[in-house]
This record gives structure tokens, sequence and C-alpha cells, in this order.
């Protein structure tokens, strides 16, 4: 089973990037199923089911959300019927699932949401104590992968999730930041990992906001309101996991 995974897709930029290079790559590394972050899709925060579908229509099957992903008004309520996930160490009174298992053409995936508490002001509970609640439950059914998207600041607290599940999932990916690291590898007892997969978007920006807006901030603490940048140079960032083969790498393109 060949899953590609596609970082935070940040406003129109992000969605452009992947409605431009998408189905070239599932074509070219014969993908079987696409999962992408769907947190900032709809102008920078959130998702909506007109961005959802649109990124359907490009070839994403699968989405995952964060902090951010009940930005928009009413999508509480859509996400029910929408192949959207969000953390699942929210509270149950969050509507969503936190979890699911999706049926592919190469057997049946597990997919988990979790979400870090470090430097996160949500109302999360421990991720840690919550997937082995997810996956015991799962003990006695057939599966034939189990992947993670832990969507967090800290990048110490992905690595300790990644080896507190090692040889338990099949895979463990990062989003959040927007920053693409390099350490895609195999933990020691078999479980594909990354820290953070980065944004799909625009690239002269900072995290996907206008430049200069963070830099009146900065230098001269001049707060304005969040504006997204939508020119300049984007880039397309994902991660390729290959269940069968432990196959775990970068796939990225430049739109420049």
């Amino acid at each position: 089973m060949r899953i590609l995974f596609i970082g935070d897709i940040v406003s129109r930029p992000g969605r452009d990037a992947v409605k431009h290079v998408l189905p070239g790559i599932i074509k070219e590394e014969e993908i079987d199923f696409v999962i992408a972050n769907a947190e900032n899709l709809a102008h920078g925060r959130g998702a909506t089911v007109g961005t959802i579908e649109e990124m359907q229509d490009a070839g994403v099957d699968f989405f995952t959300g964060g902090d951010h992903l009940f930005w928009h008004a009413g999508f509480d309520v859509d996400i029910k019927d929408l192949p959207v996930i969000r953390p699942a160490n929210y509270p149950d009174t969050v509507p969503g699932e936190g979890f699911k298992v999706v049926e592919t053409d190469k057997g049946r995936l597990l997919i988990i949401d979790l979400m870090g508490q470090t430097f996160i002001n949500e109302p999360l509970s421990n991720p840690f104590i919550e997937v082995d609640t997810i996956l015991d439950k799962f003990k006695n059914e057939k599966l034939d992968g189990i992947l993670v998207e832990f969507h967090g600041e800290a990048t110490s607290d992905k690595v300790a999730m990644g080896f507190y599940l090692d040889g338990r999932v099949n895979a463990l990916v990062g989003t959040h930041t927007h920053i693409p690291t390099c350490d895609e590898k195999l933990l020691p007892k078999g479980t594909m990992y990354i820290t953070d997969i980065g944004m799909t978007g625009c690239i002269d920006s900072v995290l996907g906001v206008k430049k200069e807006i963070i830099l009146d901030r900065v230098v001269r603490a001049k707060k304005q309101k969040f504006e997204w940048e939508t020119v300049g140079r984007s880039e397309f960032r994902s991660v390729l996991v290959d269940i069968t083969t432990k196959e775990i790498r970068r796939v990225d393109r430049k739109l420049y």
C-alpha cells in the first residue's frame, strides 16, 4: 500500500499547487491513497465543504485536521458528512471523529489524528494515553496498515511519540510547523517516521502569512490582522509511505 501524505495545504496557493502536481505524482509514484492536512485549506485557516471538494477533485482521498480546522462557521456540522477527521485527543463534545478505518484498493487502513499539548492552547487530553486507547480498540481487528498524524508545535513531542509507537503502527508523520524536516527514517522497531512534512503553499511568506505583516509585528510591534500571501513562489510538500516495503521518502515539487 503506497500512501502519499501532503503537509498543511495553506490557502489558495496551496490548493493550486496540489491541483497542479498531484495528478502527475499519483501516476508517477503509483499511489494507492492520498491524505492531506486540511486545517489551513480555506483562506489560511480552517476548511470548508467547497475547499475539501476542490482537493478531492484533484485526487486527495482523505483529510486530517488540527487546531484551526473549525475556523469557519458551520464546519462543525459539515465534518460529519466529509472524509475528514480531527485530533482524537479533543473532548468528545467536539464534533467529528479522531480516527477512522478507510477501505483502499490495497486493504483496510486505520488513520489516527493526534495533537500535541505543548505550546498549543486547546482543551486536549494526553495524546500518548489517547493513542493507547484507540489502538486497544483495534487489537483484535484485521488491518492492513496503521498511520498516525501528530499535529504538534514541539519537535521533541513528535520524536517521543515516534519512539512510543515504534513497532505498533506502520508510520507516524508530523505536521503543523509548516517547516519541512529531512529526518525521514525507519525507527528501530520498524515504524516509518518524519518530524514534519512542511506546508504546501507560498514560500515567499512567513508560514503562509504575508511577510510584511509579520515584520511589522516583530520589528515595530505593529499588530495587524493576518493576511495570507497569494502571490510568489509555491512548493508542494509531501511524503510517500509504502507499508509493504517500509519505504518513506519526501516527494516535494517546486512550482517556479
